[in-house]
């Protein structure tokens, strides 16, 4: 079913003309276009379904097959960290205030043209907001890139209805957009393929530490040392690594206030990383679940390899217990939100961990494949290229 809009976006306009994107901002009446037809780029593609079913592969295809320069291909973690350095650039930019001078600058359209004069075509990847101050980010961004001709091709778990009934996004994606539904009830990365080893470990097998301790050894060829990464002006200290390995526990990872551009920094750095000690992660560890989905996402986007100590199976790690915490009760209290209102959002109910979560084993399960450790080997990689 979604040949037909592979086909179209691959022999649309899109794949060559540099006039797409740069005609300037559409006059539009609750996001309607009435420059002619013809002037138009083509419609988008909002790519959703389950885990493992080929809708990242189908992305990256399309995007393989488009010749336009102004293109870009990013995870979404990755967008909105940039997004996010672009706004803040643009306020460090703004002369000082004086005392008492009160004035509004809203820097969200200013950088939604600023990424409109540089790309014409936007393709990412794992689209799922779970921040608020994201969503309403993202509604301006786009409502933006839409009307000055940006084309999106974006994939995620969850159809658009939902995501932007619960996150208030704008109906301009859906019209935007052609929504394509890719699932088909089968999750490749769990079919069998031949394993790179034992890659995952409980914590209760006998001798599960001394099995990770000396498969460290095993890959450590240099002087083990801790290494300080600076990642936005801030240190982060993980205590045991060694040249392109590094040995971390959950909570060193996952158990502080880190997000994707830490795990970023790390992916970059690392090409192997040991996570020990992961517990089974419950509501009531709501945090560290999704720093865990982050950083997973982040590691399988740059090819990082894993070797796991959890405290259960992978299909056992994640359990649908607890509720709501206290923190989600207080961010009800200063929206102005009722129970009624909150149970429609997303954001303070588990859907995102679970959909998210399921992603997460599907990836890990790919991660502990002979093809993915291959591919995830830089050293590897360097070798194959300049021979």
């Amino acid at each position: 079913s979604w040949e037909p809009w592979l086909v179209l976006l691959i022999r649309s306009p899109l794949s060559s003309s540099p006039a797409v994107g740069q005609s300037g901002p559409y006059e539009t009446s609750h996001c309607r276009q009435t420059l002619p037809e013809e002037s138009r780029p083509p419609k988008g593609l909002y790519i959703y379904g389950n885990v493992g079913t080929g809708k990242t592969m189908l992305m990256d295809l399309f995007y393989s097959h488009v010749t336009n320069s102004r293109k870009k291909r990013v995870h979404f973690n990755s967008f909105m960290l940039d997004v996010h350095k672009r706004i803040h650039r643009r306020k460090q930019s703004l002369p000082k205030r004086r005392l008492g001078k009160m004035f509004t600058y809203d820097p969200i359209s200013p950088v939604a043209m600023e990424i409109s004069r540089e790309i014409s075509l936007l393709c990412f990847d794992e689209f799922q907001v779970t921040d608020v101050a994201d969503a309403m980010i993202l509604k301006q961004l786009f409502e933006t890139l839409f009307k000055t001709g940006v084309v999106v091709v974006a994939t995620s778990n969850r159809p658009p209805d939902v995501k932007l009934r619960n996150m208030y996004f704008s109906v301009c994606v859906q019209e935007y957009c052609h929504t394509v539904c890719l699932d088909s009830g089968t999750d490749y990365r769990r079919l069998d393929r031949p394993g790179a080893g034992k890659l995952y470990y409980l914590s209760g097998e006998p001798g599960a530490e001394a099995y990770l301790d000396t498969l460290f050894e095993e890959m450590s060829i240099r002087q083990r040392s801790p290494r300080v990464l600076t990642v936005l002006g801030r240190d982060v200290i993980l205590q045991k690594t060694c040249g392109s390995i590094a040995d971390c526990t959950f909570d060193e990872l996952c158990g502080k206030p880190m997000g994707a551009s830490d795990y970023l920094e790390m992916a970059r750095i690392f090409d192997t990383v040991f996570i020990r000690h992961v517990p089974i992660l419950t509501l009531t560890l709501k945090d560290q679940a999704r720093r865990f989905t982050t950083l997973i996402d982040n590691f399988y986007d740059k090819k990082v390899r894993v070797v796991l100590l959890a405290a259960a199976p992978l299909d056992r790690l994640f359990v649908h217990t607890g509720g709501e915490d206290e923190r989600d009760r207080q961010l009800l209290d200063d929206l102005g939100l009722t129970d009624d209102a909150a149970e429609r959002l997303t954001l303070f109910t588990a859907e995102e961990e679970i959909f998210a979560f399921q992603r997460t084993i599907s990836r890990l399960m790919e991660m502990q494949t002979e093809t993915y450790w291959v591919e995830g080997d830089r050293s590897y990689s360097s070798r194959h290229l300049n021979s």
